[in-house]
């Protein structure tokens, strides 16, 4: 795998394991287990994310509910089929698993290089505040991709505005859980969770370049 493929998608989760591990599917011999990490933001709220693991990263003891860890590896996407529809469903991915968890440390950052997919959507909140929503298709090995949905704030959603499909981005920022309410009908409800990127920083086109090039010397010379 080259190195632009092993640092496209970047992701760092320090939290605490929420829920039970279970195991969801098998690939030539390797057996994967969901849960979700707690990871608590600067303001005291808390996003609750989904957890993907190999049963390589628990050789030495499965994850249990409220142990604290510090999750690498990269935030991916998959289609799962719902009755009629298809459902993009996310998941932190783990690649290492540090226990106990780092300290110091940001809990939550990502760093994602992909391809606008969509139009990007402006909008602006009844308290004028500007978002504007991105999808992006981040290669993976084996020509497979994943989808990530960015929320873009304030100057950063006017300068992505009008950015055309197929425009390359270089985003960081931290992975979000968020609840909403969905209508499905007359009176009719229910909550749901969506998951996200909240980008802090983008780059685009050339600058990429430059910046992960700076990135590979400064990883070389430590």
């Amino acid at each position: 795998m080259n190195y632009d493929m092993m640092n496209n998608n970047r992701l760092s989760l320090t939290g605490t394991i929420s829920s039970p591990v279970t195991f969801t599917h098998e690939v030539l011999g390797e057996s994967f287990f969901e849960t979700t990490i707690e990871v608590k933001r600067l303001s005291g709220m808390t996003d609750v994310i989904p957890l993907t693991v190999s049963d390589r990263l628990m050789c030495d003891a499965p994850l249990a509910e409220g142990e604290e860890v510090t999750v690498e590896g990269q935030f991916r996407s998959h289609n799962k089929t719902v009755g009629e529809k298809s459902k993009l469903l996310l998941t932190a991915f783990a690649r290492d698993v540090i226990r106990p968890a780092l300290v110091g440390v940001d809990p939550n950052s990502l760093e994602v290089c992909g391809y606008i997919c969509k139009p990007p959507v402006y909008r602006t909140t009844p308290f004028k505040r500007e978002i504007c929503d991105v999808l992006l298709a981040v290669n993976r090995a084996y020509n497979k991709s994943d989808y990530i949905p960015c929320i873009m704030w304030g100057r950063n959603a006017r300068f992505i505005k009008e950015m055309p499909v197929g425009e390359r981005l270089w985003v960081t920022g931290r992975v979000q859980s968020r609840v909403y309410t969905k209508c499905l009908g007359e009176n009719v409800s229910e909550e749901r969770v969506a998951y996200e990127v909240s980008v802090a920083k983008i780059l685009v086109g050339d600058r990429i370049e430059e910046e992960l090039c700076v990135e590979k010397n400064n990883e070389y010379y430590s």
